[in-house]
């Protein structure tokens, strides 16, 4: 069975465009895994965080792995480009979040969906309504609401 999942990109270490670059290439790669559409990059501050600007980008995928696994390989991925996680909001090589997964709604400590933090990001939000404009997170406003909400948060688009 295919489902419709959505992956938020970033880094701010090294050549962070590069990276975010090669980590979509890396979805592609994936086992049962397609990916239908792909944001803009985009260059935002951190936040709640400290060092370089971060280079942001959203993927929707089509796969056929389920929520878990599509996770691991999404951290094998991280891995795989040096990702290292000394503390909390540290600077990273690459950062992949698994955002929605269809309409699954579920909380543990690997892995809460939606992602329990996409509604307060213009990172996350910004490029998710360019590649799914009428997107309804599970539990959340639409995606028009939730970009008026985070309008006072720096985000450039970056030319292609």
């Amino acid at each position: 069975m295919t489902r419709r999942a959505y992956i938020a990109l970033g880094a701010n270490l090294g050549d962070a465009r590069a990276t975010v670059e090669a980590a979509l290439a890396a979805l592609e790669r994936l086992p049962a895994t397609r990916v239908v559409a792909r944001s803009s990059l985009y260059r935002s501050t951190p936040l709640d965080a400290e060092g370089p600007d971060f280079v942001n980008a959203v993927a929707a995928v089509d796969t056929e792995l389920d929520a878990p696994t599509l996770l691991e390989a999404l951290h094998a991925i991280e891995a795989a480009h040096g990702r290292k996680r000394p503390f909390r909001n540290a600077p990273r090589t690459l950062d992949l979040d698994l955002l929605i997964f269809d309409d699954l709604v579920c909380a543990s400590p690997e892995l809460t969906l939606p992602h329990p933090r996409l509604h307060e990001r213009a990172f996350v939000v910004v490029p998710l309504a360019e590649i799914a404009p009428q997107l309804v997170a599970p539990g959340l406003a639409p995606l028009d609401e939730l970009r008026r909400a985070v309008a006072g948060q720096r985000l450039d688009k970056l030319p292609p």
